[in-house]
Parts: C-alpha cells; sequence; structure tokens
C-alpha cells in the first residue's frame, strides 16, 4: 500500500511540474509578445493582455515572498527540494529565472511607456 502511495505521489509531482512547465511557458510568451509589441510600437489590446498575464505572475511570484507558489506544493508532495523545474527546465536557467525576468519587464515598460508617451504628445 505505501508503494501506491509514493507512486501516486510521484505521479502527482510530475503534474505539478508539468502545469509549472505550461504555466512558465505561457508567462514567457507574453512576455516575448510584450517586447516585440513594444519594439514594434504597437501598445494594442493583445499587448495589455499579455502585459497582464505577466504582471499577475509578477505580482503572485512576489506576493509569496519571490518563491515559486508550486514550490510549497512540490514540497508537501515529497519533493525534498520543492523543485518544480528540475525536470523540464535546465537548472542553470531555472535558477536565474528572475535574473532573466526582471530586466525583460524593466525594458518591455520602458519601450511600452515611449509609445504611450508619444501619443499623449
Amino acid at each position: 500500500m505505501d508503494t501506491r502511495r509514493t507512486e501516486f505521489q510521484g505521479a502527482r509531482l510530475k503534474a505539478i511540474r508539468a502545469v509549472h512547465t505550461l504555466a512558465w511557458f505561457t508567462i514567457e510568451a507574453a512576455m516575448v509578445y510584450v517586447l516585440y509589441s513594444g519594439i514594434r510600437g504597437r501598445s494594442d489590446r493583445r499587448a495589455g493582455v499579455a502585459g497582464a498575464v505577466v504582471f499577475a505572475e509578477t505580482a503572485v511570484f512576489a506576493g509569496n515572498g519571490f518563491h515559486c507558489p508550486l514550490t510549497a506544493v512540490a514540497q508537501r508532495l515529497g519533493d525534498s527540494t520543492g523543485s518544480v523545474t528540475d525536470i523540464y527546465l535546465p537548472k542553470w536557467f531555472a535558477h536565474n529565472l528572475p535574473a532573466i525576468h526582471v530586466p525583460l519587464i524593466v525594458v518591455a515598460v520602458g519601450v511600452h511607456w515611449r509609445k504611450l508617451r508619444r501619443q499623449l504628445r
């Protein structure tokens, strides 16, 4: 019976990691679109939706003490590190996501702010 429970927890942990990977991919795709549209000078509704996705993810991450909320779920499922990225993302990349993401957000805000400021003139 203990083996079944361990297998079930392992399957749930893999599911959490898959959900994390899907969420990460969606958020990063939104980030790329926000950057692309800003560089192209298009601050449209799609860019706003993509920006809202990035903002929501950033707010959740910051509100959780700058830790992924799925880390605690992974720990409850038996992962000693609480890692939700170690299977599906390269370790160096997963470890440095915040350091990579923050400058991209700053650049995206800057290019859209520049566009919106010109429109207001």
